[in-house]
């Protein structure tokens, strides 16, 4: 029996099963086996994993990777060939674009890669088309962008969004609060510090059970789904912030559009006309959370044109000494900064110091 054949037998019990407190237990194990089955799909057991799709990943460059993710046809060749100039095969039939398209946009003195991903067709989470690696380019990008035919928007939506659960990609979400640590022996010990509505000790230690992890520490800090709790075991999930492109407004009234302006995480757009672009930099920006901090060489002025561009995670001086070369951290003395980071001007930091955008730094070596 193939996995697929395994995974749509699993997918119909659950949809037959009725949903109460009674099946709870039931269902977790499901979806366990199913997360299980997925992920086989994905990395293939044994063997070398066959030959690696032709030429598809295209190598990191630039501060940022935007990776255009959606349905054949809905104008992502266009749009990435009108942000960054880059020809990308367009024209008016189906899976015009085959393999991952490269594109390069400076902005705000960061540089972003766009990639354009060819389209993805239902069932890639399961192999079909060229969707598995469609979505394993996706998932190395720090910015995910759904572009929408603003016509049949909802429907895309959700397809895509399965397909991208399905690989393990989570939008617009946060890690769940759990703790999970592995042991040797002691069994499963199980504490959740607040009123669980779904998850039991019981449920809990069945989903472990199905990993064969019968020894750990689980600790539920939040409400938690057995979904979240699986996502924790399975520990390759990745969470990436998504923006919904919603293309050809200018087939839409004006109206249409008020209504689509109050839907979160989207932007609408004309490709083909350059409408609304501006709106959608800013959005990308916002959502790629990146720090700029200007480099200022002993006794002249600060370089305002070139920044070094971090990620607001790590954007302590330390970090900003690997991003430039991992020896510089070993000469440093210790560090001159100006900007909203600190009380005074300059004033002077070690490597532990957290900066912010836009901030001032000047390294003063051993």
């Amino acid at each position: 029996m193939s996995i697929l054949a395994k995974i749509a037998e699993i997918e119909n019990e659950m949809a037959r099963t009725q949903r109460n407190k009674a099946t709870a237990h039931h269902l977790g194990l499901l979806k366990a086996r199913l997360a299980k089955l997925r992920r086989e799909l994905i990395t293939p057991k044994g063997g070398s994993g066959g030959a690696a799709g032709e030429g598809f990943d295209v190598a990191k460059t630039g501060d940022a990777r935007i990776g255009f993710v959606g349905f054949p046809s809905v104008g992502k060749s266009t749009l990435l060939s009108n942000l960054a100039g880059v020809y990308s095969e367009v024209a008016a039939y189906e899976f015009t674009t085959l393999t991952t398209v490269p594109g390069v946009i400076r902005y705000k003195g960061a540089k972003i890669q766009l990639l354009d991903l060819p389209g993805i067709i239902e069932g890639a989470k399961d192999g079909k088309g060229r969707g598995r690696q469609v979505i394993a380019v996706a998932r190395t990008c720090n910015l995910i962008l759904i572009v929408l035919d603003v016509l049949k928007p909802l429907g895309h939506k959700k397809l895509i969004e399965h397909e991208l659960e399905g690989f393990g990609i989570r939008l617009n979400k946060q890690p769940p609060n759990i703790g999970f640590k592995k042991k040797d022996k002691g069994g499963i010990n199980f504490t959740a510090t607040c009123a669980q509505t779904e998850l039991d000790a019981e449920t809990v230690k069945s989903i472990l059970a199905e990993y064969k992890i019968h020894n750990a520490d689980i600790t539920l800090r939040s409400d938690s789904t057995a979904d979240d709790l699986i996502d924790v075991v399975e520990g390759n999930r990745v969470y990436i912030p998504c923006i919904y492109v919603l293309n050809k407004i200018d087939q839409i009234s004006i109206e249409e559009l008020d209504i689509i302006y109050k839907v979160p995480h989207c932007v609408p757009i004309s490709a083909h006309h350059r409408w609304n672009f501006d709106d959608l930099l800013e959005r990308m920006w916002d959502y790629l959370k990146l720090v700029r901090i200007y480099t200022k060489p002993k006794g002249q002025l600060p370089d305002y044109t070139s920044p070094v561009v971090l990620h607001d995670e790590r954007t302590s001086v330390e970090d900003f000494c690997l991003k430039i070369h991992k020896n510089l951290i070993k000469e440093l003395k210790y560090a001159l900064v100006w900007g909203s980071s600190v009380k005074h001007n300059p004033q002077k930091v070690g490597k532990d110091h957290v900066m912010e955008d836009e901030d001032v730094i000047q390294l003063v070596k051993k």
